[in-house]
């Protein structure tokens, strides 16, 4: 099972993990499918808006809600995640190879993105993804254990990426 994963400790430090190891593999003329987070600053907030950029060229979905500067809990919008996951499900019958930013809250639930690795694991494309530890214990068991945890270290997780799809060309 080509599933390999990424968990590092810090707002946004996975997010940033998982966009710096896409920015090696893009020179590398892979044809990628998923997604890249990257949050915005907001002036006048402490809260950042997080965008989800769909590989390899867009489109660029804000996938948080604005509640507020008051506002506390998950900021999730499920909804323009959804719509994320539906145009990485149009770039997949050309892909090498699936990069989830993020196994989060609705993968644990089994929604999400877990449908598209589903379907790159059965067609034998390697995935990478990015976890919190709140949420590995589920991707783990939905891999049921055989998910490679890489080194938060971009250059090896490209490596890695690029290393499973010769095998499949």
């Amino acid at each position: 099972m080509p599933i390999a994963y990424v968990s590092q400790t810090g707002r946004g430090s996975t997010d940033a993990l998982i966009a710096a190891a896409v920015a090696l593999l893009r020179p590398r003329g892979l044809r990628l499918a998923g997604t890249v987070q990257r949050d915005v600053a907001r002036a006048g907030r402490s809260l950042c808006d997080m965008e989800l950029c769909v590989l390899p060229d867009g489109p660029v979905f804000r996938i948080n809600q604005d509640r507020g500067e008051a506002a506390r809990g998950c900021r999730l919008d499920g909804g323009a995640l959804e719509e994320a996951v539906v145009e990485v499900a149009a770039r997949m019958a050309g892909a090498e190879a699936l990069i989830v930013n993020k196994f989060g809250k609705l993968e644990a639930q089994g929604r999400g993105y877990v449908p598209l690795i589903a379907e790159a694991l059965e067609r034998d494309l390697p995935v990478l993804v990015g976890v919190n530890g709140l949420n590995l214990p589920d991707l783990l068991a939905f891999c049921d254990g055989m998910a490679t945890a890489l080194p938060a270290d971009p250059q090896a997780m490209a490596d890695w990426v690029a290393a499973q799809v010769p095998e499949r060309r």
